[in-house]
């Protein structure tokens, strides 16, 4: 670590944010579709629309936002959509109306689609290239410690039973904010994260169309996050109902909590020897060993053997998403980092259709067929790997072909 020690107070700052941005967000929006039900009397039909909102209108406009900041700089559009966000969760303390609140959430996806790319685009602009997997992956532990203790902070404040405590949320949106704007203006910012060229819109999406190896690999990392996604939505309810737990919701609960602490712990010495080899293929293997850990959960029912299989799983999230963003980093158009770290955000559509089909699935074959269910979901997530398999062929022969055109 100790070539980091000349790091851009900017990137501390946006690492820094991303542990309280999260934090705050993790305390309020996870007892959303609670408070509607429960308080507002809000149908679940209903209650599942807002909350899907969110992630639909951020994969439809992740692409638009990461271009916005090639076409505008990414310090304007930080501080924009920053400040945007803070007004959001204000606006979330006062609605009371059920198209106030899917307004909110539809506008919580934006700003998060407009915010997330533009500051990984940062990152990657004042970071060296050497040093990026370290920085994008102190990113990520601030995600996973934020979202470890966000939902214990918003149980205290009384998230379910009120959205007063979106005003804190919003503090901190504030704060991250005024922080942003202290060191955008007094450190120095590289050329190309003001505006390096006036790209437009027609000429981004032409190229990021026309990029066959990126396109490729948005497939198999949607079908690779199909798979991760059943451990917040599949997951959950089988424990919770099938007749092979006594209080699975209970013992969910820990495994989750387990989940989130395994990261921290194993984050850095998995990414230590996933370097070794190229992001494309720890994402394979993180696929893989997913995998593995969904087909455990079809046979086991002993706590032990559970614990196991959780840490399984974990390993091959952390194998998966450490490296997604260095993986993208190093396919992207230099000029074009903030519209391909956009068009990341269309990899979250594993996050919508792999909820939907696993609750199809948990609904066909019940419960208590647990190896029809879950064997079902690792055939279509493992079908990312020959995919993503074809991408490194074609980067391969990329490469082959610059060298005899060299």
């Amino acid at each position: 670590m100790r070539h980091l020690k000349n790091i851009s107070p900017i990137t501390i700052n946006i690492i820094l944010g991303t542990l309280f941005g999260r934090l705050a967000t993790s305390m309020c929006i996870p007892f959303l579709a609670i408070y509607l039900t429960q308080e507002k009397q809000v149908s679940p039909s209903m209650t599942g629309a807002i909350i899907a909102v969110s992630s639909l209108v951020g994969i439809a406009a992740s692409f638009f936002g990461g271009y916005l900041s090639d076409r505008w700089g990414r310090k304007k559009i930080l501080l924009l959509s920053i400040f945007a966000w803070g007004l959001v969760f204000v606006g979330f303390a006062f609605t009371q109306s059920i198209l106030g609140f899917f307004i909110m959430n539809a506008l919580n996806g934006l700003c998060r689609a407009v915010f997330e790319p533009t500051s990984r685009a940062m990152l990657s602009d004042l970071t060296d290239e050497k040093n990026r997997l370290v920085i994008f992956n102190l990113r990520y532990t601030a995600i996973n410690v934020g979202v470890t203790f966000g939902p214990l902070i918003g149980l205290h404040l009384g998230s379910a039973a009120s959205t007063k405590p979106f005003l804190f949320a919003a503090i901190m949106y504030f704060l991250y904010g005024l922080s942003l704007v202290y060191t955008l203006t007094k450190s120095d910012i590289p050329e190309n994260s003001v505006v390096s060229k006036r790209v437009h819109f027609k000429q981004a999406l032409y190229i990021v169309r026309k990029d066959t190896i990126f396109l490729f690999t948005i497939v198999g990392l949607i079908l690779s996050i199909t798979g991760y996604s059943q451990f917040s939505s599949t997951l959950p309810q089988y424990f919770s109902s099938s007749n092979s737990f006594e209080d699975g919701a209970h013992l969910f609960s820990y495994l989750l909590t387990l989940n989130a602490i395994t990261v921290i712990l194993l984050q850095f010495p998995l990414v230590k020897i996933g370097k070794k080899y190229s992001p494309l293929v720890s994402i394979m293997i993180g696929n893989i060993v997913i995998c593995i850990g969904l087909f455990g959960f079809a046979f086991i029912t002993e706590l032990p053997l559970l614990i196991v299989m959780i840490v399984i799983f974990t390993v091959g999230e952390i194998l998966m998403f450490s490296m997604t963003d260095l993986l993208i980093d190093q396919m992207a158009v230099h000029s074009l980092k903030g519209t391909y770290f956009g068009a990341m955000g269309f990899t979250q559509l594993g996050n919508v259709i792999g909820p939907w089909i696993g609750g199809v699935l948990l609904q066909y074959h019940g419960a208590n067929q647990p190896e029809y269910l879950f064997g079902s979901l690792v055939f279509l997530t493992i079908l990312g790997v020959p995919i993503l398999l074809y991408v490194q062929y074609l980067m391969k022969a990329k490469k082959v072909t610059q060298q005899q055109i060299i």
